[in-house]
């Protein structure tokens, strides 16, 4: 059966509007999950406008609701040592009384300056794709066993490396969260294949994301896991004036496959806009 979930990126908008629009969707049984995006500046409207932090958001927003599923679309593994991440999404978790989904991906497209400038802003490394994706490889497995591990472990990996590391507590879930990993190149679709429970991917360009989810089935025979086990989920803009484009998209990628749909939500959002998409584009489509 498809769900559908919301996106409200943190940015060009304040908490009390972030937080109305969750708290109403966490009372629509058809808005299963909801949704934050991971920068640290603006990446569209006014460059200079306010900009939440995800994952403290995430845990304010997991203590005001208490059905909603809900998630980063995408963390970036760039921005957080693992070990520390898996600890604050534990947290989440725990706060959430577990109900977090947890959403990783390499991190920004390095050939989007609105995205790109938020890490010398802040003073972060910036490496390039390969050695990006090969510690997200390193990150997830570190992460699932610092949630499931129950004595403390050593780690050398080449881009990860701990001594005594031990999580404690456990996530609310066991084994641990459900993982969406979100992108599209090759390599990170290999990293889907291994560690992924879901697999996300924006909706602009249906053509290409059907082509990417015949070869991540593709990777995930050649490692003998079954390509079912992956959950296909998409990104669409809900169009506030045009309802019946967002319908028609759902159906097409219904069509293809995907049955995890989050529909993005513009700031500023309108009065019971929750309401209104579940009335005009979820039950409709």
């Amino acid at each position: 059966m498809p769900s559908f979930g919301i996106m409200t990126a943190p940015m060009q908008a304040g908490y009390d509007d972030i937080r109305r629009v969750w708290r109403e969707a966490d009372a629509i049984p058809e808005i299963e999950h909801a949704w934050l995006f991971d920068h640290l500046m603006p990446i569209a409207g006014d460059p200079h406008g306010p900009v939440l932090e995800g994952w403290t958001l995430l845990s304010a927003l997991a203590a005001q609701t208490s059905r909603l599923r809900l998630g980063l679309l995408v963390t970036s593994n760039r921005f957080r040592p693992p070990a520390v991440l898996a600890k604050i999404a534990t947290t989440v978790d725990v706060v959430a009384g577990g109900r977090l989904d947890f959403g990783i991906g390499v991190g920004s497209r390095p050939g989007h300056p609105l995205a790109r400038r938020e890490y010398e802003a802040h003073g972060l490394p910036f490496h390039d794709a390969a050695d990006a994706t090969a510690s997200l490889a390193e990150a997830l497995t570190v992460i699932r066993r610092l949630w499931t591990d129950e004595q403390p472990f050593d780690f050398d990996g080449d881009h990860v490396k701990l001594t005594g590391a031990f999580g404690n507590p456990k996530p609310v879930q066991r084994p641990g969260p459900p993982i969406l990993v979100g992108g599209r190149a090759k390599a990170t679709l290999r990293v889907v294949a291994e560690h992924a429970d879901l697999w996300n991917i924006p909706g602009g360009d249906l053509a290409d994301a059907v082509e990417r989810s015949a070869l991540l089935d593709r990777y995930c025979r050649e490692i003998g896991r079954d390509p079912a086990a992956i959950t296909r989920s998409i990104h669409l803009p809900v169009s506030y004036e045009r309802p019946g484009d967002t319908r028609e998209a759902i159906g097409a990628a219904a069509d293809a496959g995907f049955t995890h749909f989050v529909l993005g939500l513009a700031a500023p959002y309108p009065p019971g806009v929750a309401g209104w998409v579940a009335e005009e584009v979820i039950r409709a489509a």
